[in-house]
């Protein structure tokens, strides 16, 4: 509760969060209970990572590995966010994201890169 309220950091318990997870700055972040986050991903202030709960994307997301979210970007509904994948700041994503890409804007746009999210990873974990 200390820091929901202190910080806004609203994650609640019983989150499935792999190794490596890290928050930069972490004020104002929601991250739904639902959600499923995989190894060295990084969460920016002001992120919101949601269920939807009517439509075809009914659900929570799944985040892959290697996956860099930028300040106030908005993740929502029952989504896959591939492995290697940036998204830019400001970005509303309520669709499958595929593994090497960089999203940006709203509504959002995938571009492929390679190596997308080399040099932002922070607090990396050795996974195998």
């Amino acid at each position: 509760m200390h820091y929901r309220d202190y910080y806004g950091l609203d994650m609640g318990t019983g989150h499935n969060i792999g190794p490596g997870f890290y928050l930069g700055h972490a004020w104002n972040i929601t991250i739904n209970p639902q959600v499923k986050i995989e190894c060295n991903c990084n969460v920016h202030k002001e992120v919101v990572i949601g269920q939807t709960n009517r439509g075809s994307h009914k659900g929570a997301p799944i985040i892959g590995n290697e996956v860099w979210i930028g300040i106030n970007a908005a993740i929502v509904g029952g989504i896959t966010i591939g492995d290697d994948v940036l998204i830019a700041p400001n970005t509303f994503v309520n669709c499958d994201i595929p593994s090497h890409s960089v999203v940006f804007g709203n509504p959002c746009i995938i571009k492929h890169r390679d190596n997308a999210t080399e040099g932002y990873i922070n607090h990396k974990a050795n996974i195998q």
